[in-house]
């Protein structure tokens, strides 16, 4: 049904209809994908987090686990993950909070990916939400302490999701080169949505 490069550092964005399913492939490896969702019919149902992290038991989602909207409805479910443990807590990354944690000036990042990709639909700043994203890790320690870590996901790592309804989906695929979620190099994923 759809078969797209998303070149480094680009937003995505399509519906999904119920009962297809949206692969994502991290081409070469070391590459996070940010991603938010929505019901298409009613964008103002859309992902939450601590609905999706309470369903699961855990901050790190993997097969079998369903994104859940904000009530309490599923979203997608994971059918197919070769990486384990995709965050869901580290958020994305923009210009102001580029700004703030390293300094940098003029870097945008996926936050602005996400106002893009978001105009397409006619929606904009009040619906962006934490997101989750893939092939990344933000190890939590015992003490609470928590941070980004360095990309490890393999070229050609993959994530299968299985729409649960008709899902409209934003993809920002990483810019960010002032942490290591994607080696300080972003690289092309691939979108597909599949029967």
């Amino acid at each position: 049904m759809l078969d797209q490069i998303v070149p480094a550092g680009a937003p995505w964005n399509g519906v999904v209809p119920r009962g297809k399913l949206l692969r994502i492939t991290d081409l070469e490896g070391q590459q996070a994908v940010d991603f938010l969702c929505y019901n298409a019919a009613d964008p103002l149902e859309r992902y939450h987090a601590p609905n999706t992290m309470k369903a699961a038991g855990s901050v790190f989602l993997t097969t079998g686990h369903k994104l859940y909207s904000d009530i309490a409805r599923p979203i997608f479910t994971i059918e197919e993950d070769q990486f384990g443990g995709h965050d869901t807590i580290g958020g994305c990354c923009s210009a102001p909070s580029n700004a703030m944690l390293y300094g940098v000036q003029n870097c945008p990042g996926c936050r602005e990916n996400f106002l893009a990709g978001l105009a397409c639909h006619g929606l904009g700043r009040r619906d962006i939400v934490p997101n989750i994203n893939w092939f990344m890790r933000v190890p939590v320690n015992a003490d609470g302490r928590a941070a980004i870590a360095l990309g490890v996901s393999p070229p050609g790592c993959q994530v299968a999701l299985r729409a649960e309804m008709d899902a409209l989906v934003v993809i920002s695929n990483c810019p960010q080169v002032n942490n290591p979620c994607n080696n300080f190099n972003p690289t092309p994923i691939r979108v597909q949505i599949q029967d």
